[in-house]
Parts: C-alpha cells; structure tokens; sequence
C-alpha cells in the first residue's frame, strides 16, 4: 500500500505560540508541536490543482468534526504504515500472510530438511507414496558427524560364532522394491523425509526422537508407553537376535505408534541409559499411514538429547544399497492366515567395537560406531524382546491402539503375534540360546505375553492384545 500518493498539509497564521500537526511528505511520519488554545483560524490545503479550502474555527462543531479526521488519519498512519524500498528481514515476514510464529517454524523445517535430505543420484517412486531416494554412501547423515566427516563405511566385521549364513529371506520384503527398480552400487536407498512429515510432528525441534520419558525399571516406562516383554539380566551381552512377526496393528489416532523390537541396554535408567533398537513399528505421526515399517533407533542420554529414529540424525552408518530403514514392509501375517517374520541380529564387532545389524541371514544393513556411546561402549546388560504401545488417553479411556496382532497371546500361532529364536551372543562372540527369560506385561488386562521352549522355535514367546476391553476399560 502506498499511502504517499496524497500530501496533506496544515497551515496556520503566524504566531509565537501556535502547534502544528503535519503527515508531511510522500511516506513521512506524523510531527507535531505544541499548540496554543485560542487559535483563531485554521487552512486546510489538499494537493488537488487550483483547489484550497479554508475553514472557520470559530464553530466549536466543525473543530471537533477536523480534530476527528486529524485522529483518524493518525490512526490510519499507525495501521497501515508504509515501508521504505530498503526492507529487513524482518518486514519481509510481515509482509506474509502467515503468523510471525507460523513463518518461523516453516523456516526451521525447510532448514532442516535440507540438513536430513541428501542429494540423490537416483529417485524411486514406492506404491505406497515414498520416496526413495538413492545416496552416494559416504554423504549419507551419518557422516555429518564431526567423528565420522571425510570417512567411508567400514568392510563388513566378523560374524558371531554359530550363527546361520544362509539367507532364508532376500530384501526383498518392502514395498519400495516392488516395482523392480533399485539403487545403485555405491549408494544407498533413503525414504525422503518431506515438509508434511515434519508439520505432524508434534514438536519440530524433537522431530525422529521419541518424547523425553520418565523410566521405572526399563527404557519407557510411564508417560503412556506400555510393554509387553520378555528380557535377560545379570549378564554381559554383546548381542542379541530374533524372528519377529510382522503384523499391521491398528493405532488409535496418530500421536500414538505401535511397535514390536529387540532393545539391547546399558547404564542405568536414569539420564545415562544407552540403548540400540530394531524392529517394525506402526507410527502415524512420523510416517503419515499405517503400514508396519521396519525402524532402528539408538540413544546415549536416556532419549533426551542424543540419538534419533532410522537416519533423520548422524550416527547409524547404512553399508545396504537394498534395504531403505523406515521404508515399509511387505508381506504381513494375517489372522488365521498366512505367517511372516523378519530375522534380525544386533552384535558388537570384535575388532572394531561398532554394533552392527544384520537382517535375515548375512544381509549386512549397517552399523552404530562404538563412540556415539557410553555404557555400551563396552558391552549390554540387559537384553529385551517384546511390544509397546502409547496410550495417549485422549479419549477419556484406555486406547484401542492394537499391539503385535491385536489379539491375546493365548490365542497361539496365527492369531497372536509372536518373537522366536530368541538368543544372545557372549563374550566370545557365541550366538548362544537364552537361558533365563523373563516375561513381563504391564497391563495384562489390555496387552499380555506367555513365553516358552522348543525344539522348533528354541526360546520364544506369544504376546500383545486389543488395548480397550471390557477388562481394560
């Protein structure tokens, strides 16, 4: 709005004291002086041609009449008050129809975004609305770490003793891979994280972290998170493996998630707990469906400051050009039907002290390096299996969000959700079987587990459970 397209200009007969008020001048400011109350005579000039007005003061109702405009023009110099050519920074985000506040997020997730978004040499479109996007290695995420910038992957370390290398399962099992098209050597698969995934989030500074939460014996405890799990303790772990069921839960609303994962642990669980975590989950809020997703996650400081989900931050090193983390999983296990499991193996290498992930048997995915850690700098004290969910309570009663199939594990095979094969590897790098599981639910009304051994399935457990029922009201 220009508003110096008419001067205005007040004159007055000379006097010693007199006050004058002037919006003087193309884009000027209101001035004003001091006045003396028996002014006699005002005249109002407007810079029309051979136009010129001159009022009488002497009518106590035309001086209140000119007084009123002289407010109103004053008032509308406030309102719309017009800028100069030389604009800041700052006058250019008022000039947006969007809230200062509102601006200033956008701002930060596009900054973002482009830190999280690598440059890619190949892009692949999932049927399910991914975007894949092929990286070359050594500029993935993680490599923005001040410990790991100008360095490349390591050479796959040495395998635990006594661990399967026939790969039962390709990488084939996610939806990406469907349409035939991979990435190519040298590169690595990211699903691309995009504006509206971060506009979800319901904090953007927090944005691939799980909320800050107080801890009792294990990981999450409280803040609404509940688990159904069974767990080893007392020992010193260098790794853990298992076959995890995959099913497609349903989550209540999208503050809330749905997941099934090994947790291999360290430190107390107060600020220094350190963990790493792999598995699938059903998150809404970071991922915009419903669709099981095959995730990893690590912290140092009790999920506070440090660590994040898949690669949204620098620390896990991705070395697989097939396997996207985050991207999702197909096929899915079905009630009274057809059966699916991924395999996976966490271990601390020998050599290097890295923690590595290995899915199914000998496909290498990548690896945590030794020093984004404290406690598991050395070796895990405990080792966990099982589901949790959040229960948000924004309904006033239990959610219905579903952990593993929904249903009770009393129900067995093909209608409860199941880990199998669960096992450990020691100081010697053995993969040795469990000797001690424990079982453990903390609302058995909405979600339980019963764990077992044979000779099929080794050490194994059922568990999980429709959330709101008449016994978890």
């Amino acid at each position: 709005m220009d508003m110096g397209v008419d001067v205005f200009q007040w004159t007055k007969p000379k006097s010693n004291n007199t006050h004058s008020c002037s919006v003087a001048g193309r884009r000027g400011q209101p001035k004003c002086g001091q006045t003396h109350s028996n002014l006699a005579t005002l005249t109002w000039k407007r810079s029309f041609p051979n136009l010129d007005f001159t009022f009488s003061l002497h009518s106590p109702i035309i001086s209140l009449i000119l007084h009123f405009l002289l407010l109103l023009l004053l008032l509308l110099s406030t309102l719309c008050p017009v800028h100069s050519s030389q604009f800041t920074t700052h006058s250019i985000a008022n000039q947006t129809f969007l809230p200062k506040e509102e601006f200033h997020k956008l701002r930060t997730i596009r900054n973002r975004l482009q830190q999280i978004n690598k440059p890619a040499v190949k892009t692949i479109q999932s049927p399910d609305g991914d975007i894949i996007d092929c990286v070359v290695s050594h500029k993935q995420p993680a490599f923005d770490h001040p410990l790991l910038k100008g360095r490349k992957p390591l050479d796959p370390p040495e395998r635990p003793k006594g661990h399967d290398h026939l790969s039962d399962l390709s990488e084939n099992f996610q939806l990406w891979r469907l349409s035939d098209e991979s990435c190519p050597e040298g590169t690595i698969p990211i699903r691309r994280t995009r504006e509206e995934d971060m506009l979800r989030a319901s904090s953007v500074s927090r944005f691939g972290r799980k909320k800050i939460l107080r801890r009792v014996r294990r990981d999450t405890t409280g803040n609404g998170h509940e688990h159904a799990v069974g767990y080893v303790t007392g020992d010193e772990y260098y790794g853990a493996k298992a076959s995890i069921n995959v099913w497609a839960p349903i989550v209540e609303n999208q503050y809330e998630f749905s997941l099934s994962q090994m947790w291999v642990i360290s430190g107390s669980f107060g600020d220094d707990l350190n963990t790493i975590e792999a598995g699938w989950q059903v998150s809404p809020e970071l991922y915009g469906d419903s669709y099981p997703r095959f995730f990893t996650y690590w912290t140092t400081d009790a999920y506070q400051a440090t660590g994040c989900y898949n690669l949204l931050c620098s620390g896990f090193v991705q070395t697989n050009s097939k396997i996207a983390i985050g991207a999702a999983i197909s096929p899915t296990s079905s009630y009274n039907g057809g059966q699916f499991d991924i395999s996976l193996l966490i271990w601390k290498d020998p050599k290097h002290g890295n923690w590595w992930l290995e899915f199914g048997s000998g496909i290498l995915v990548g690896y945590w390096p030794s020093f984004l850690f404290t406690h598991l700098g050395d070796h895990a004290s405990m080792i966990q299996f099982g589901g949790e969910i959040v229960n948000s309570g924004s309904s006033g009663s239990h959610t219905s969000t579903q952990m593993g199939s929904g249903h009770f594990a009393e129900e067995g095979f093909a209608k409860a959700s199941y880990f199998r094969n669960l096992q450990v590897v020691d100081w010697d790098n053995n993969l040795i079987p469990l000797s001690n599981l424990r079982v453990l639910a903390d609302h058995p009304n909405c979600y339980d587990i019963q764990g077992g051994v044979n000779n099929a399935w080794g050490n194994y457990f059922y568990y999980g459970g429709p959330g709101r029922n008449v016994k978890c009201p």
